[in-house]
């Protein structure tokens, strides 16, 4: 026992002991975090070491952080590349010389530096000619007179020809009192106000900021553009008017104001490439000074080059060139937009110049951070841009690209945010990213602000019933956004670049309107027959609520017809139109304009939805009744209790056949034309795995598959509905065509074998659809008798068969069984007396007979129905008789009997089986234009057509359940079937 805890002591020990190791081991490994800012005066970063070393005597850290130099007034007496060693200048009036090496007496004074300091217009000499050090440094006074014009350099060190203006101005090195001096230049008295407002505006933030680049440059650039047409200084001049958004102001002093007195001074000088808005020497900001210009730029005359999408005949690339600035007005070089120049969004050169194809609606959006703008960008680069117009057989000429900054003020007005282009002042020159005229205290200071190009969009408008794809010049819109710079490696700022192309979408909606109130009107026309049919198959003359009602149901089943026509037209219109154009002449509407669009799809949706929910109600409440023909074949005996004797009574007839008639039309209630599983997979498939989908990209291509690393453009809504819209349609006429032509003929008719069920099982079927209007099935075999056994049933078909007995039909020598019936209102009212005592049931419990036994009321109440309407088929009642007749053309065409059946009812001949308009079957031109709306406005909504699919899949199905539960229900409570029995 002690051994075995001896043992587990040691493993215990042992295995904290090898942790303890483990954890030194990775202790050994790690260092403390230094950075030379962390280092202080007294200590140097070492960059081998990575943490601070204290600096040798009389020594400080330098500017840089990761060396020591002398303290001021020492000199480096050792210098190994390693280290230092300093020493003290033994005399007072001594100053360590400009390389730090050596001591040597000062004629001026000693500076606060510890060197020696000469006076203005001065340089410093330490060294004879020879190189030789001094024992006293010397002032040479630089001659700032002809014809030296000289003066010290930057460092102080020797003299220079001192700046141009300088000797322009005052014949000097001096510049006179009667002269300005600023920015390093001297300048004669001008038209230029003589203080600036260096201030940036940032009218997002609400504030201004007193710009250090402005305070520097601004006036002298001016004065140079003025004074001596030095196109640098104009350009860099331009360039601080475009960082202050182009504002146009009564203010005169500030960039903008300089820019315009320059411009206004100069008008004597002309025009720069015969463009009067652009004067020579300066850059070409603005077009014109006053507001409604834009219309007459934009709009008056096309260019004289015309886009195409396909064959020999392409012209689809639009090629932009961009002449390139910087900030300080150096031209650098002319470059070709694209790539990536004017797109701040990272991504993929093929992707990139995608969005340079005439008609992709290309838009590239991605969020960007803070510190990566200040990093990539610490000096605004400006853009001027052209597009390329290239004639055949001519050479290049450029067409200056009209700019719109949203951003830009006119008086304290944001004019060009409006969409009226009579209040626009178009302008030129942009500028992506500006990091410099944010900076306050000083140009190294870091900026409180920042400006970046948010979202440039670049729009063609197609001119008027073009047929050659002409366009009018293209308009570049810019938006800028200030960020306040706070906490650069957390913030961030959305980006975006887009293209845009319009055309005038009027006469398009004008061509729609009257579409709609044309066939609107029909509708209402058609929904007025409507409810007069309905009216006079009730056998109801007064216009009541209900009558209303029934007209407003009719009229949105109608008026969702004429959405639907006019929503799938307008949609291939655009798809065929636009895809299949040769020269450009059609261009697609904008998302915006394709809300109307989407308004009309949606109220077609809801108005045939309307409209489905109607024919679902009426067919789950129709009347229906099988009549039974099958006669008692004989008499059995039936003991009678109590009295010992045996009754002779007629056989009973079997209730079977009515039951397996009754259940093949509850299993025929929802069948279909299509097929709607293979409806949507077909659908899905042609869409998703071929390709077709992207026939709704908004671009000229109509290619079905694209590359992975190829652009895709977003889809049009349009497009996307008519390729959706059509596709389903298509599929589904196909299934009906194929349904109707091939296998209704030669695989399985279900709607006629139900007509031949009934024949051979004796049963006729009377459907009231209406109080006053139905349809009659006859069934009464022509042999008498369909209760038989195997080898008789056999012989009978034989026999009719070789045409060896009567014919089907109602009437004689006729074939024709089902019938569209008129029937009169004492008919109906003798109709309704029977079944009362079951409809009672149902009712308020005040009134039902609690003594009645329910089974032998339903018994009762089929057997006297059976009788009454197997004797008014035999024309055994003569006031309640009927005729049979064929209706009219022009009936059967607006499906409204001219005829009220008054004293007889009318059997219309209806060879076409219309009695399947109580059915799914014969309403599948409804549903099919459901089900496509349906699928069409959940992926309009959610833009996934396999979650469309799904959808629609499901609501097939759960009103395919509903139809087929409540069609049971209402089967077995109008035939007095019991439900048990309808499998």
């Amino acid at each position: 026992m002690a051994t075995r805890t001896l043992r587990a002591f040691v493993c215990s020990f042992s295995i904290i002991f090898l942790f303890k190791l483990n954890v030194f081991s990775c202790q050994q490994f790690s260092i403390s975090f230094q950075q030379p800012s962390d280092c202080g005066v007294d200590n140097y970063f070492d960059i081998s070491s990575l943490s601070c070393v204290k600096c040798g005597p009389n020594q400080v850290s330098s500017k840089s952080g990761l060396a020591c130099e002398c303290q001021t007034g020492f000199r480096v007496l050792v210098s190994n590349g390693a280290s230092i060693t300093c020493q003290q200048c033994p005399e007072a009036n001594q100053g360590v010389t400009q390389d730090g090496y050596g001591c040597i007496h000062c004629s001026g004074r000693v500076g606060e530096n510890g060197k020696c300091q000469c006076p203005k217009g001065s340089v410093l000499v330490e060294r004879d000619g020879n190189g030789n050090p001094l024992n006293e440094s010397r002032c040479e006074a630089c001659n700032a007179t002809e014809p030296a014009f000289s003066a010290p350099d930057r460092t102080g060190n020797r003299c220079v020809r001192c700046e141009d203006s300088f000797i322009n101005s005052s014949q000097s090195c001096v510049c006179g009192s009667s002269n300005v001096q600023a920015g390093g230049m001297c300048f004669p008295s001008n038209s230029l106000p003589t203080s600036v407002v260096p201030n940036v505006i940032f009218s997002q933030l609400a504030n201004s900021v007193v710009s250090a680049w402005f305070s520097n440059f601004m006036y002298s650039s001016a004065a140079a553009c003025l004074s001596f047409s030095n196109r640098t200084a104009c350009q860099s001049l331009g360039n601080m008017c475009v960082m202050n958004m182009h504002s146009f102001s009564t203010i005169n002093n500030d960039a903008c104001g300089l820019y315009n007195t320059v411009y206004r001074t100069t008008a004597a000088q002309g025009s720069s490439q015969d463009i009067s808005y652009w004067r020579a020497n300066l850059p070409w900001l603005y077009y014109g000074d006053q507001l409604g210009l834009a219309s007459r730029i934009l709009q008056s005359e096309p260019l004289p080059v015309g886009f195409s999408f396909k064959w020999a005949q392409k012209n689809s690339n639009i090629e932009l060139w961009a002449a390139v600035y910087s900030v300080r007005g150096e031209f650098l070089r002319w470059e070709s937009v694209g790539g990536g120049n004017l797109q701040l969004c990272p991504d993929t050169p093929t992707r990139q110049q995608s969005a340079f194809t005439f008609g992709t609606a290309y838009k590239q959006s991605c969020v960007l951070s803070v510190s990566e703008l200040l990093n990539g960008y610490p000096e605004p680069v400006f853009y001027d841009v052209f597009l390329v117009i290239q004639k055949p057989q001519e050479d290049k000429h450029l067409l200056a690209v009209p700019l719109l900054n949203t951003k830009q003020q006119f008086n304290g007005q944001f004019t060009n945010e409006g969409s009226n282009m009579n209040n626009w002042l178009l302008t030129r020159r942009l500028m992506l990213v500006d990091t410099l005229s944010g900076r306050q205290n000083s140009l190294s200071s870091s900026p409180g602000v920042i400006r970046v190009a948010s979202n440039i969009k670049i729009g063609f408008q197609l001119v008027p019933n073009t047929q050659k794809g002409q366009v009018y010049p293209p308009l570049m819109t810019v938006t800028y956004s200030d960020i306040p710079v706070t906490d650069p490696t957390t913030q961030t700022v959305t980006v975006s670049f887009s293209l845009e192309y319009t055309m005038d979408q009027e006469e398009a909606r004008i061509k729609t309107d009257i579409a709609l109130g044309v066939l609107g009107g029909m509708a209402v026309v058609h929904s007025l027959l409507k409810t007069a049919s309905w009216k006079r198959r009730i056998a109801s003359p007064l216009i009541d609520l209900q009558t209303l009602m029934k007209f407003l149901v009719f009229y949105a089943g109608d008026l969702a017809n004429v959405f639907f026509i006019i929503t799938v037209g307008t949609g291939l219109y655009w798809l065929i139109f636009f895809k299949a154009q040769l020269f450009v002449s059609v261009l697609l509407p904008l998302p915006a304009q394709e809300e109307r669009f989407v308004v009309y799809v949606g109220c077609a949706f809801a108005l045939k939805t309307v409209q489905f929910l109607h024919k679902l109600f009426v067919q789950l409440s129709v009347d229906i009744f099988f009549i039974d023909w099958e006669r008692p074949r004989g008499k059995a005996s039936k003991h009678v209790e109590g009295s010992g004797e045996a009754k002779s009574q007629a056989s009973p007839v079997s209730i079977w056949r009515t039951y397996f008639v009754a259940n093949e039309w509850n299993e025929i209630q929802t069948i279909r034309k299509i097929n709607p599983t293979f409806q949507v997979i077909a659908v899905l498939f042609f869409l998703e795995v071929v390709g077709f989908s992207n026939l709704a990209l908004r671009d000229p291509s109509s290619d079905l598959r694209r590359t992975p690393e190829a652009y895709k453009p977003p889809y049009s809504l349009i497009l996307r509905y008519s390729v959706a819209s059509a596709m389903w349609l298509c599929i589904g006429l196909i299934q009906m065509i194929y349904f109707t032509i091939f296998h209704e003929r030669f695989v399985e008719d279900k709607i006629r074998q139900f007509v031949d069920l009934c024949s051979i099982s004796n049963i006729s079927m009377l459907l009231l659809s209406h109080r006053c209007f139905g349809y009659y099935i006859h069934g009464r075999s022509v042999h008498g008798h369909a209760d038989t056994n195997m080898d008789e049933m056999n012989t009978n078909l034989k026999r009719e068969a070789e045409n060896l007995c009567g014919q089907r039909g109602l009437l004689p020598n006729s074939d024709t069984q089902t019938f569209q019936i008129s029937i009169t209102n004492r008919l109906r009212a003798q109709y309704d007396r029977i079944i009362e005592p079951i409809n009672r049931r149902s009712g308020p419990s005040r009134l039902v007979d609690a003594s009645a036994n329910p089974c032998e009321q339903s018994t009762k109440a089929y057997h006297t129905m059976n009788r009454f309407l197997g004797s008014v088929i035999d024309h055994a009642h003569r006031e309640m008789d009927y005729i049979v007749k064929d209706k009219l053309l022009f009936e059967r065409l607006i499906g409204m009997e001219f005829i009220e059946p008054l004293d007889k009812s009318i059997f219309y001949n209806d060879d076409s089986h219309s009695f399947a308009d109580v059915l799914f079957y014969g309403n599948e031109a409804v549903l099919l234009v459901f089900d496509t709306l349906f699928f069409c406005v959940v992926d309009l909504g959610s833009q996934n057509f396999i979650l469309a699919a799904v959808l629609t899949y499901l609501q097939q199905l759960v009103f395919r359940l509903i139809r087929n539960g409540m069609g049971r229900r209402n089967l077995a409570s109008k035939t007095l079937v019991d439900k048990r029995f309808l499998i």
